[in-house]
């Protein structure tokens, strides 16, 4: 029985990134050996154990082969005669397919290392088109991986094409899609991952709601970028300024979905888009099975994003209702993510990027405000249920036109 270090492990190693997981394969054993030895079987579908004291994951050496078209399974063969090498070739990247041995020599059957060194993303074999989930990691592995230098190679993204005019990607469970979606939006250039997937032809299958946007023009006043889909990754890279909110970027990526949808007549301009991309919003997160806290902020940000770019414009009335159908009050935590979504929708335009954001400060002083009213002591000064709540709105109001008047006014450059 020899035991080898692959996958992630190997590949971060050589790349001096820290190693959060280690991954095992063991060559020449067999599950009852594994199990007589104390090790834990888990999952159904493969061979994978837990190490009895390390809790570490060891999967016997397999071969694997697609059984049906799509994403519908696979035959797996693990027995003591599948070779490192044979384990090896089943992977998607070659820079996934290095492993260690115990004493740290690299086994290296096709070339890991020097796609690492020359920062390439490539395809160990043509049966990488047997499994569609593999156009997604390479789309995240894209985005992990920009900021070091690493691309996709030629021959690997024609590989991905092909795969999308055969129709693989159409196999794709909905959870998957979200699940690389959700883990690529923690990456440190989330926008990689989708111009991968646009490269290759998948974002129009997967995602057509944020495919149609490019090339579609907004007002070169508001938006020298012009393009819709440029604004959109161009937010979606402001937004990763803030910190590494996976909600918060998502959200990003929704809030203008709905100018895919501006009728050609109407164009550069794109009046209502605001209440379509909330509607296009909730359509993609249902297919997607997406969470419920990313598609609640998500909702807000595409219905709302223009009333926080024009808050110290809006009459105290108007700030009141905003505030409340974002629950501001009960959820400030939220309210704090959404205003930093309009900063990033503010900035994600081409000579815009260092323009303070000054409606967000309005904003959170308009929620002070309101916060500031103890509706405990209205509702004790005495009267009905419906004559408390007005007096309530009335006190709110009444702070909000305090505030107004006493705010630093300014004059924003609408997105």
């Amino acid at each position: 029985m020899n035991i080898y270090l692959v996958g992630g492990a190997v590949r971060d190693k050589l790349l001096n990134l820290p190693v959060e997981e280690r991954d095992w394969v063991i060559v020449g054993s067999t599950a009852q050996h594994l199990l007589d030895l104390g090790y834990t079987p888990v999952g159904k579908d493969f061979p994978v154990f837990l190490h009895p004291e390390t809790h570490e994951e060891y999967a016997l050496a397999r071969t694997e082969r697609n059984t049906a078209a799509g994403y519908h399974g696979f035959s797996i063969h693990a027995s003591p005669d599948v070779t490192l090498d044979e384990d090896l070739l089943r992977r998607d990247l070659t820079i996934n397919a290095i492993a260690e041995d115990a004493d740290g020599t690299l086994i290296d059957p096709f070339n890991g290392k020097a796609d690492l060194d020359k920062r390439l993303l490539r395809h160990v074999s043509p049966a990488f088109t047997e499994d569609p989930v593999r156009l997604l990691r390479v789309a995240r592995f894209a985005a992990r991986f920009h900021g070091l230098g690493f691309r996709v190679a030629d021959t690997t993204l024609a590989l991905m094409r092909d795969m999308v005019t055969k129709g693989e990607v159409d196999a794709l469970v909905p959870e998957r899609v979200w699940q690389e979606l959700a883990r690529s939006l923690a990456t440190p250039h989330p926008r990689r991952f989708f111009e991968v997937l646009r490269a290759c032809g998948a974002l129009e299958r997967l995602f057509p709601e944020l495919d149609r946007l490019f090339g579609v023009p907004q007002k070169a006043r508001w938006h020298p970028e012009i393009d819709a889909g440029i604004h959109t990754l161009m937010v979606l890279d402001q937004a990763c300024h803030f910190d590494n909110d996976p909600e918060l970027r998502f959200a990003a990526v929704c809030h203008d979905l709905g100018k895919g949808e501006t009728p050609a007549s109407i164009l550069p301009s794109h009046r209502g888009h605001e209440e379509i991309s909330a509607r296009l919003t909730t359509s993609v997160c249902q297919r997607l099975r997406v969470p419920n806290t990313y598609r609640q902020l998500a909702e807000l940000v595409a219905r709302y994003h223009t009333h926080s770019h024009r808050a110290c414009e809006l009459r105290p009335s108007t700030v009141l209702r905003t505030l409340s159908h974002l629950d501001a009050l009960r959820r400030p935590e939220r309210f704090e993510q959404f205003l930093r979504c309009c900063e990033a929708d503010a900035r994600g335009r081409r000579g815009f990027e260092d323009d303070p954001y000054p409606q967000a400060d309005y904003l959170r002083g308009a929620l002070a405000a309101l916060q500031a009213i103890n509706p405990g002591e209205i509702a004790r000064a005495g009267g009905t249920g419906d004559d408390i709540r007005q007096r309530i709105d009335k006190a709110r109001l009444d702070a909000l036109k305090d505030w107004k008047l006493a705010a630093p006014m300014t004059r924003d450059r609408s997105a």
